[in-house]
C-alpha cells in the first residue's frame, strides 16, 4: 500500500478546482507540498482539502460499479481491449480473481487516496491557529464521515479479507482487520463526526451534489443516512432505525433527495464514466438478461434497461439490453439517496417484526414504480424477499445487488451464464498489501 501514499497524491487530488459549484479562488497550488497545510493552514488551503476530498471521490468510481454490477449479475462490461470484465470477474472456466487485477488494485488505491486527503485534513485543521475551534470541527467531522465512506466501499469489496484502518503513516500502516471489525470501528468514526457536527460550524464550499445538506444539520442528515446503511451490514436493526431518525429519511419524501457525485465539462473536471450511449459497441455495458426476464409486467424501471436496436455478445454472453441508469455523461451518480433509506427503513422494520410499517415502506416503493400495493405473505421470509426485490430494481447498478445477495446468502442464486462461470464472495486484498 505505500505506492499510493506519496506526497504527490495531495496535487492530484486539488486538480478539480473546477468542480462544478466550487469555482472558488484559494491560490495557486502548483508547487504545494503536504507540509505547506500541515504547518498553519489557512481556512482557503483547507478548503482546497476538502474540494480535493470531494472530487476525488470519483475517482475509479465506475470501476466500483462495474465491480459490483458483473458480480452481482446486473450487468455484462463488454471491452475489446479489456477481457478480465468477462474472464476474472466471471469466474470464466479456470480464469480467478487476482490480486494484481486492474478491477481491486485501481478501486482499491482511488478509494485510500481519498482516506489519505481526509487523514491530511484532520491533521492540517488541527495543526491550524488560523480557524476557530466551532470551524475544525466542521472540517474534521467532514473528513471523518468521508473516511468513513470510503472505508465500506473499499470493505464492500474485499469482505471477509478484511481493510487497512490506520493507514495514517505510510511507512507503518495498521494491519488488516476483518469485516466485522471494520464495520465496527468505520460505524464508530461516524459516530465521533457526528458528534463533532453537533457544535460545528461549516465554513467550506461543497457542490451542488451536496445540495440542501451543506449546513452543519444536513451534514448531520448526511452522516446518519451512512450510517444506517453501516447498521444494515452490521446486522444492527435497532441501530438502523435511529440512524434514520436523524437522517434526511422521508417515506413520503422524494426518492432522489440525497447527495450525489456530480460531473461537468468545466476544464480538468470528469465526464460520468458509468456513462455509454445507448447501442454502444465495443465498449458497452448491457443489462443482464435477468433484469428484465424477473422485473414485474408494468414496473417502470424497465426503462433503466431499454432494448437495443441489435442484441450485443462477447464472449459467449449476449443481452438485448442496455444500462441506462446514468442518461448522460453529465448524469450524477448517487452516494445515497431517500429511495435507498426507504428499503433500509422496511429492512430494518422486516427484522425487527414490525411487518405493518415494512409494508407501508414497500408500498411506497412499489406504487413510485407503478406497481400494485403488496398482496402476499406477510411473515419475515416474504418480506424479504419483496424487499430484496425491491432493492434489485430501485438501486439497479448504483452499487448494492451483489452485497444484498451476499449479506443474506443468497449468491448461489445468481444466475451462471456459462459453464463453469463461478459467483465470487470476495475480491482479494491488492499484491500490494
Amino acid at each position: 500500500m505505500k505506492k499510493y501514499f506519496n506526497k504527490n497524491i495531495l496535487l492530484v487530488l486539488l486538480a478539480a478546482l473546477s468542480f462544478s459549484s466550487c469555482k472558488k479562488d484559494y491560490g495557486n497550488l502548483n508547487t504545494s507540498t503536504p507540509e505547506d497545510f500541515l504547518n498553519n493552514a489557512t481556512k482557503g488551503q483547507l478548503n482546497n482539502l476538502v474540494t480535493g476530498t470531494e472530487s476525488a471521490l470519483r475517482n475509479n468510481l465506475a470501476l466500483y460499479l462495474d465491480d459490483i454490477g458483473v458480480l452481482g449479475r446486473e450487468v455484462y462490461r463488454f471491452a475489446n481491449s479489456e477481457p478480465r470484465y468477462y474472464t476474472d470477474l466471471l469466474g470464466a472456466n479456470d480464469a480467478q480473481l487476482q490480486g494484481t487485477g486492474f478491477y481491486i488494485a485501481n478501486v482499491w488505491a482511488s478509494r485510500y487516496r481519498v482516506v489519505k486527503n481526509c487523514n491530511l485534513l484532520i491533521e492540517a485543521t488541527n495543526n491550524s491557529k488560523l480557524i476557530s475551534d466551532a470551524e475544525k470541527k466542521g472540517y474534521i467531522a467532514f473528513a471523518k464521515t468521508i473516511k468513513a465512506y470510503q472505508l465500506v466501499l473499499a470493505l464492500n469489496l474485499t469482505n471477509a479479507n478484511g481493510i487497512r484502518l490506520d493507514v495514517s503513516n505510510p511507512d507503518q500502516l495498521g494491519p488488516v482487520v476483518g469485516y466485522d471489525e471494520g464495520l465496527t470501528a468505520i460505524a464508530a468514526l461516524l459516530d465521533e463526526a457526528k458528534t463533532d457536527f453537533g457544535t460545528a460550524q461549516i465554513s467550506f464550499p461543497l457542490s451542488s451534489g451536496f445540495a440542501g445538506f451543506t449546513d452543519a444539520a444536513g451534514l448531520i442528515e448526511v452522516n446518519r443516512a451512512i450510517a444506517a446503511r453501516v447498521a444494515v451490514y452490521r446486522k444492527q436493526w435497532g441501530a438502523a432505525l435511529a440512524a434514520l431518525n436523524e437522517s434526511f429519511f422521508n417515506l413520503n419524501g422524494n426518492f432522489n433527495t440525497g447527495i450525489f457525485n456530480i460531473f461537468s465539462t468545466g476544464i480538468g473536471d470528469q465526464l460520468n464514466p458509468a456513462f455509454f450511449p445507448k447501442n454502444s459497441n465495443g465498449e458497452a455495458r448491457a443489462a443482464h438478461p435477468s433484469y428484465a426476464a424477473d422485473i414485474a409486467v408494468n414496473d417502470d424501471r424497465i426503462n433503466k434497461a431499454p432494448l437495443r436496436n441489435a442484441p450485443i455478445s462477447n464472449s459467449g454472453l449476449t443481452s438485448d439490453r442496455d444500462v441506462w441508469v446514468y442518461t448522460s455523461s453529465l448524469a450524477p451518480i448517487p452516494i445515497i439517496r431517500n429511495e435507498e433509506l426507504i428499503l433500509i427503513y422496511a429492512e430494518a422494520n422486516i427484522q425487527t417484526n414490525h411487518f405493518t410499517e415494512a409494508i407501508t415502506a414497500i408500498n411506497k416503493i412499489r406504487t413510485g414504480h407503478n406497481l400494485p400495493a403488496y398482496n402476499g405473505a406477510e411473515t419475515k421470509d416474504a418480506l424479504i424477499d419483496e424487499m430484496l426485490k425491491q432493492r434489485r430494481y430501485s438501486l439497479y447498478f448504483e452499487g448494492h445487488r451483489w452485497l444484498d445477495v451476499r449479506r443474506y446468502d443468497r449468491l448461489a442464486t445468481l444466475p451462471v451464464d456459462r459453464i463453469n462461470d463461478d459467483v465470487w464472495s470476495s475480491f482479494p486484498l491488492p499484491s500490494t498489501e
